[in-house]
């Protein structure tokens, strides 16, 4: 018999990085000053994702050699802008970026196609707004979500203010952020304050890989809760925010033909007081810090330590950590995910307008001007209020009686309507923007999802299903940055004008969809899905979603699911 031990794992090439250069500062700034070099090396591309920067190239000019961009995300918690920040926004994406702004699946902004000279000065302008980029990205805490719903209750605004609370007690502390991109400065690593820099809450080598965190207030589920990593399901008693169920171990992230990655729904852990709030958000960001899967890049999420590990077990860790105890889970419901569009009225008598963004992509077109009269607003109205939708909308708040119809107007001189905004399946899709910017991408998604949801329209429209609201997201890659294995349908790239298709989520943000082809060619798209729309129309019940029927029906006549993993998740 063998007594030969297993061989420890190597801890992955990134860990290396990080415990070589604690700081994250990297050679960045010596770069950025080097005018004969075409981008950072490939050290410095991990290090600059800590820094809410990726290195990325135009995958339309490749064939003529690659030419070098740059994307950067903002770090906006719970997606609150001023008017005076969105004309900041807008003026960089003018300037220094492709004249637009992307809006993200996570309450952010986005600027693609920054050439490396631009570089420097956006990231500099983007912080004199009073907006950083700080742990948008990289083995950190990224952007904290929050319903962007203004106030129709005392508890909203109090949801809003943990947010940023959450968010500042778990941002990162290096110094490198602000040498490089505030004082233009080289840090320098070897001094001893440096090179023996260990962050107070990450420690020396960060966390396994990225954690994400969202704030939903029941029973609109508009972050997708049990897609976070860390969820606060918050509890209003009497008006008041009492504190909030804590959900865990959420998350989209896979990858095709790897059956150790997979989809997961977040686990309901306990209620506790909202005066534990950051205590106990340190104690779940510490766990997955000490028993994250640090060997494999694949498997480094917090869902596998919940699925590893148990909810019982993660319960008492995160516990014991935080000095609490917590309570059963307090019982709630949610109806939807999807945002309300048109005008609103908050609980302070204002207004605020829900306004449709086409894959979060604000543009100027020939008959939409969008992006200029999103400007022009802000420049005649400072009091609003820009708020970022999950669903990558965006809510104009804080509007007063006297500016409703004023308002309305100007987004009407820019083709802009506030009523009717979107058909009923592109008003209720996501994408992420794939190509040509972003290197993981497999297939078309942003470029593409509006011609394919046309056609799919006009599917539903031949068999008797016209303006019936269906969930659709895509993504370019399995990562699943729109959170694809949440939808009614979901499209999810496998290589150039080929995806994987997920049916049977549904509407609440609280079941996994499952594989139904694992290869369609887009051309095939309505060929296979019509037997299955017209099966729907004949054998759904009164008011049945499709995701449901799926569920119901469509599932039950299929193989045993064989992946160990949660399908439904339940509020409480």
């Amino acid at each position: 018999m063998s007594t030969a031990a297993t061989p420890e794992k190597k801890p992955s090439r990134n860990e290396e990085l990080k415990t070589a250069i604690p700081t994250l500062a990297g050679n960045i700034a010596a770069t950025l000053a080097d005018t004969s070099a075409a981008c950072f090396s490939a050290d410095d591309e991990q290090f600059l994702k800590f820094h809410g920067i990726y290195q990325q190239d135009d995958r339309d000019l490749r064939k003529s050699g690659k030419q070098y961009i740059w994307m950067i995300r903002g770090r906006i918690p719970g997606g609150v802008l001023s008017a005076r920040q969105w004309i900041a926004l807008d003026d960089l994406a003018t300037q220094r970026a492709n004249n637009t702004l992307r809006l993200t699946t996570r309450q952010s902004v986005q600027f693609h196609g920054v050439v490396k000279d631009r570089l420097g000065p956006l990231m500099r302008e983007i912080n004199q707004a009073m907006i950083d980029t700080l742990a948008a990205c990289g083995d950190v805490n990224r952007n904290v979500m929050a319903s962007p719903m203004p106030a129709i209750s005392v508890a909203r605004q109090q949801v809003y203010e943990d947010s940023k609370k959450v968010s500042e007690a778990l941002l990162p502390q290096t110094k490198a952020y602000h040498s490089i991109w505030i004082d233009g400065v080289q840090l320098n690593l070897d001094a001893s304050e440096n090179k023996d820099f260990v962050d107070p809450l990450y420690g020396k080598t960060y966390l396994p890989r990225k954690f994400k965190v969202g704030f939903v207030i029941p029973p609109v589920n508009d972050i997708d809760i049990f897609t976070q990593c860390m969820g606060f399901i918050a509890i209003v008693q009497d008006g008041q925010l009492v504190g909030y169920n804590l959900t865990a171990g959420g998350g989209m992230g896979r990858s095709h033909g790897n059956t150790i990655t997979y989809p997961r729904l977040a686990d309901v852990v306990g209620f506790f007081p909202r005066s534990a709030l950051v205590e106990v958000s340190k104690a779940v960001l510490t766990v997955f810090r000490d028993f994250g899967d640090r060997t494999d890049r694949k498997h480094a999420r917090l869902k596998y330590v919940l699925q590893e590990k148990g909810v019982e077990w993660f319960r008492g860790e995160v516990a014991r950590r935080a000095g609490i105890e917590f309570q059963p889970a307090k019982p709630v419901q949610f109806i939807t995910t999807t945002d309300t569009y048109g005008w609103q009225k908050a609980l302070d008598g204002r207004w605020f307008l829900t306004l449709f963004v086409e894959s979060g992509r604000v543009k100027d077109t020939e008959t939409r001007r969008q992006k200029t009269a999103l400007r022009r607003v802000a420049e005649r109205f400072d009091g609003v209020e820009y708020r970022l939708s999950a669903n990558q909308n965006v809510v104009l708040a804080n509007v007063t009686d006297a500016d409703k119809a004023a308002i309305t107007a100007l987004l009407h001189e820019h083709g802009v309507t506030t009523e009717k905004q979107a058909g009923v399946l592109h008003a209720a899709a996501m994408s992420c923007p794939s190509m040509p910017t972003c290197g993981l991408g497999l297939a078309e998604s942003e470029r593409f999802l509006p011609s394919l949801l046309d056609r799919i329209q006009d599917l539903c429209t031949e068999v008797g299903l016209g303006g019936e609201e269906v969930i659709i997201r895509m993504t370019g890659c399995p990562n699943g940055c729109a959170r694809p294995y949440m939808a009614e349908i979901g499209f999810v790239g496998k290589g150039p004008g080929r995806y994987q298709v997920w049916l049977g989520g549904n509407t609440t943000g609280t079941r996994l969809n499952r594989v139904w082809k694992e290869t369609l060619k887009e051309a095939d798209t309505e060929a296979e899905l019509r037997p299955l729309l017209v099966r729907y129309k004949a054998e759904r019940l009164a008011g049945e979603r499709f995701g449901d029927w799926v569920a119901r029906v469509f599932w039950a006549e299929q193989p045993a699911e064989t992946a160990a993993t949660a399908t439904t998740a339940t509020a409480a």
